[in-house]
C-alpha cells in the first residue's frame, strides 16, 4: 500500500490557539512506508510530490501514520533501487507537537537549521508540516512584541498608521500610568534629604548624570538577557554565573564612567568629586543587576521576559540612584 499526504490522520478540523503550532501546518507533504523499495518510494515521489510545499526531505510513516523517520531526498536517489527506505533510516529526527507554541517551532528551527519539520500528535502521528518560511513570520511577530513590550506597550502595534487612537492610547497608558505610581517614590526620597540639598546645592547638578547612567546600564543589561532568553542561549539555571560575570563588568563599566563624571566634577563641584564617582560605580553596578535578574524573575514565574521593559528599569534605578547619591553625600559631608 502506498502512502501519501492524504493518508495521514487529517487533523486540520481541530480548533488550535491563536499562538500554536497547528496555526501554521502545512497538510501537503510526501510520505512514504518504510517497507518501501528506492524504486518505489521514487515513484510514489514523483505521483503524489508535484503540489507539496518542499521535496527536500520526505517523511517514513507506518501503518498508522505514526512518524518513524525522515530521509533527504538526495539520499533516496544516490541508494540503489532495491535498498528499503528502512535501511537508509539513520534514527534521527526532529518533529514538533501540533500543541506547542509557535516560539518553539522558532527556536527548533534555528538550532536544526532545517526548511521544514514535520508536525505530529501527541501520539506521534503526523499531521503535517510547517516550513521556514511560516517560521519566519512567526519570528518576525515575535521581536516586534518583545521590542514593543520593552518600550512598555502591552501589545504589538504592528502599523501605527492605520491603528485606532483609542487603541493606541490603551496599549500605552497602563505601562505609563504605573509607571507615574512608581517615580512618585524617586520623588519622595528626594525630599527625606531635603537638609543635605539646600547646604550643598551642586548634588542636584550631577543627580540627572547619575540616575539615567544607572538607567541606560540596566537597560543594556536587560536587553542582553532578554534576547538570550528568547533564543534560548540563556537558560534558568545559568541565572548565578551570569550575575558573577556581570558584577565584574558593571564594575569595569562604572570605574569608566566615574573617571568620565570625576573630570566634569573636579570643575564644577570638586568638594563632592568622591560621592559623585562612588555613587556612579554603585550606581550602574545595581542597575546592571537589576537589568540582568528581573527577565530570569519573570521567566521562573512563566512570565514574559519582555514585559521587564526599559521604562520600568529605568525607574528602579531612579529610585537606586537617588538613595544611593544622597545616603553617601549625607554621609562625607556630615550631615546624617
Amino acid at each position: 500500500m502506498q502512502v501519501n499526504q492524504n493518508d495521514a490522520h487529517d487533523d486540520r478540523s481541530l480548533e488550535y490557539t491563536d499562538e500554536s503550532i497547528g496555526r501554521l501546518m502545512k497538510a501537503e507533504y510526501v510520505a512514504v512506508r518504510p517497507e518501501f523499495t528506492v524504486a518505489e518510494a521514487l515513484t510514489h515521489i514523483r505521483q503524489h510530490g508535484k503540489e507539496c510545499a518542499t521535496l527536500n526531505t520526505i517523511y517514513v510513516i507506518d501503518a498508522q501514520g505514526t512518524l518513524v523517520g525522515d530521509v533527504r531526498l538526495r539520499e533516496i536517489i544516490l541508494a540503489s533501487p532495491d535498498q528499503r527506505v528502512a535501511e537508509i533510516l539513520d534514527n534521527q529526527f526532529s518533529s514538533l507537537t501540533v500543541a506547542e507554541d509557535q516560539e518553539i517551532a522558532v527556536k527548533r528551527f534555528q538550532e536544526h537549521d532545517a526548511l521544514a519539520l514535520p508536525v505530529v500528535d501527541a501520539a506521534g502521528v503526523m499531521l503535517g508540516i510547517i516550513t521556514v518560511d511560516d517560521v519566519m513570520d512567526v519570528a518576525e511577530q515575535e521581536s516586534l512584541e518583545d521590542f514593543q513590550k520593552f518600550g512598555s506597550i502591552r501589545h504589538a502595534i504592528t502599523n501605527p498608521i492605520e491603528a485606532r487612537i483609542v487603541h493606541l492610547y490603551r496599549e500605552r497608558i497602563v505601562w505609563l500610568s504605573a509607571l507615574v505610581v512608581m517615580n512618585i517614590f524617586s520623588g519622595f526620597a528626594i525630599s527625606r534629604f531635603e537638609h543635605i540639598i539646600t547646604s550643598t546645592v551642586s548634588l542636584v547638578f550631577f543627580l540627572p548624570l547619575l540616575i539615567d547612567s544607572g538607567g541606560n546600564a540596566g537597560a543594556q543589561s536587560a536587553t542582553l538577557m532578554i534576547r538570550s532568553l528568547a533564543l534560548g542561549d540563556v537558560q534558568l539555571r545559568n541565572w548565578l554565573s551570569l550575575v558573577g560575570k556581570e558584577i565584574l563588568v558593571s564594575f569595569l563599566l562604572g570605574i569608566t564612567m566615574a573617571c568620565g563624571a570625576a573630570l566634569i566634577v573636579s570643575i564644577r563641584a570638586p568638594e563632592i568629586i568622591v560621592v559623585v564617582t562612588l555613587t556612579m560605580v554603585l550606581t550602574v553596578m545595581i542597575s546592571s543587576l537589576i537589568g540582568l535578574l528581573l527577565p530570569f524573575l519573570l521567566t521562573k514565574f512563566d512570565l514574559d521576559p519582555a514585559a521587564a521593559s526599559a521604562p520600568l528599569i529605568t525607574s528602579i534605578a531612579d529610585i537606586s540612584g537617588v538613595l544611593i547619591y544622597f545616603t553617601l553625600a549625607s554621609w562625607f559631608l556630615g550631615q546624617p
